[in-house]
């Protein structure tokens, strides 16, 4: 295991992946600008993004549960028409069919976990 220590590995080629967020890549998307160190590309059944809010679109998603943390900043986030504030620390379950959105004028930088993987075909806007 120390041999491999360092190094970022290819989709569980030894049964497992390595990837430091630095290394992932960064892509623009509705919600704003997202690093993605584990996407279902490599494999896995979930995935992790770290993402940059200001001002996200709302939506949904039709199979895809979402668990949100919030790493910095604050904000509001919109969840079936309600409002619920937003600070470091705060973790958001969003099921599937919950239309949401999130705003924060200094914006935000939270981690977005996804069961099963996020897919772009899977986000739906009204």
């Amino acid at each position: 295991m120390a041999a491999n220590r360092g190094q970022t590995m290819p989709a569980t080629s030894n049964g497992y992946l390595v990837r430091r967020v630095a290394d992932a890549p960064t892509v623009p998307c509705p919600c704003g600008q997202s690093t993605r160190p584990l996407t279902a590309a490599d494999g896995a059944p979930c995935s992790l993004h770290v993402t940059a809010i200001r001002d996200s679109a709302r939506h949904y998603h039709r199979e895809t549960t979402e668990v949100y943390y919030i790493l910095d900043g604050r904000g509001k986030m919109e969840l079936n028409g309600d409002w619920v504030e937003l600070e470091p620390g705060t973790v958001i379950w969003i099921e599937p069919g919950t239309r949401h959105r999130l705003v924060s004028p200094d914006g935000v930088k939270t981690i977005v976990f996804s069961l099963p993987a996020f897919r772009p075909d899977d986000e739906h806007f009204d």
